[in-house]
């Protein structure tokens, strides 16, 4: 046995960073995401694929906040950026919490990016660095306000998360160090360099170089926002260090940071909580952006009777 990575040789690593293995079928979860994602944009008041950029992958949804109106103050805007290990997925399947988020009063943004193969990871980084800077810039024509911007992702999109909240870019973009005022990555992968040894890097086809330049836990920022981080129960032990280890760096910098257990939850059901505006998930979302749940039922949400 060679070991590559923290005792790991090459095919415990591939185990460990197989998240769709951890599930016995993924396509029904699949399902789901498209199935609450097109009722987002078929109930909610929304503006479909707007650019934020020339290529034709650069698009985002926003719905506004309910009871939105002119005069108003602007609403805190939820961000969030979809997984599929970089390779799959899109924004249409990445609205779903948008009931929710909406009529506890955000803006929800759900943001569009290149997948690999056809583009390096560094390309995918810089489409959201260049979607964040949209939303800071355009986001109060939707009714939002560019002072409260929130972003969360789920796997590839938690390390995307990590990425934007990576210090020494911002200038480049023209935003401030600031711009984003909480964030929540969910199952993130935060150190790249174990995935150089996996399966996975036959699709990303990362250096070592690559994986270091682009691995949050290492390039942490002089100021950090309030975190939450939270993973699925039945995840890797790998991909449960990744968050923890991520989230212990965070604190360790004196910059505020908790973590959500989600008991019954795995990899990719746990986005699925996040349409759910009393699930513990949520609430701690909720609370980090000054919102508290709508009484209203949201869509495809039973009422609790506790």
């Amino acid at each position: 046995m060679v070991t590559l990575y923290r005792n790991y040789d090459r095919a415990a690593l591939d185990v460990q960073y197989n998240a769709r293995a951890t599930v016995p079928d993924i396509q029904p979860i699949l399902k789901k995401y498209a199935e609450d994602s097109a009722v987002a944009r078929r109930t909610l008041e929304c503006a479909l694929d707007v650019p934020f950029g020339m290529h034709p992958d650069e698009l985002l949804d926003i719905f506004p906040a309910a009871g939105a109106a002119p005069g108003k103050p602007g609403a805190p805007v939820f961000v969030f950026i979809h997984g599929g290990y970089w390779r799959l997925l899109s924004k249409n399947e990445s609205s779903g919490m948008a009931p929710a988020f909406t009529q506890a009063g955000a803006v929800v943004v759900s943001v569009n990016y290149s997948l690999a193969p056809a583009v390096t990871l560094d390309r995918i980084v810089d489409q959201n660095r260049r979607a964040l800077a949209w939303v800071h810039r355009h986001i109060a024509e939707y009714g939002g306000d560019p002072a409260r911007i929130h972003i969360c992702g789920s796997s590839a999109g938690g390390h995307l998360v990590g990425a934007l909240l990576a210090g020494g870019w911002h200038a480049s973009y023209d935003v401030p160090p600031g711009v984003v005022r909480g964030a929540a990555p969910l199952s993130g992968l935060f150190d790249l360099r174990p995935l150089v040894h996996t399966h996975i890097n036959e699709w990303m086809r990362m250096s070592e170089a690559d994986a270091i330049r682009n691995s949050p836990a290492l390039q942490l920022p002089q100021a950090g926002c309030p975190l939450v981080v939270s993973y699925g129960e039945s995840e890797t032990d790998e991909f449960k260090r990744q968050s923890d280890d991520y989230l212990a760096a965070w604190r360790e910098r004196g910059f505020p940071g908790s973590y959500v257990p989600m008991p019954g939850t795995n990899h990719y059901d746990i986005v699925l909580t996040l349409n759910d505006p009393h699930s513990p998930l949520t609430q701690a979302i909720f609370e980090q952006m000054g919102l508290a749940p709508a009484p209203s039922r949201i869509p495809g949400i039973l009422p609790r009777h506790d």
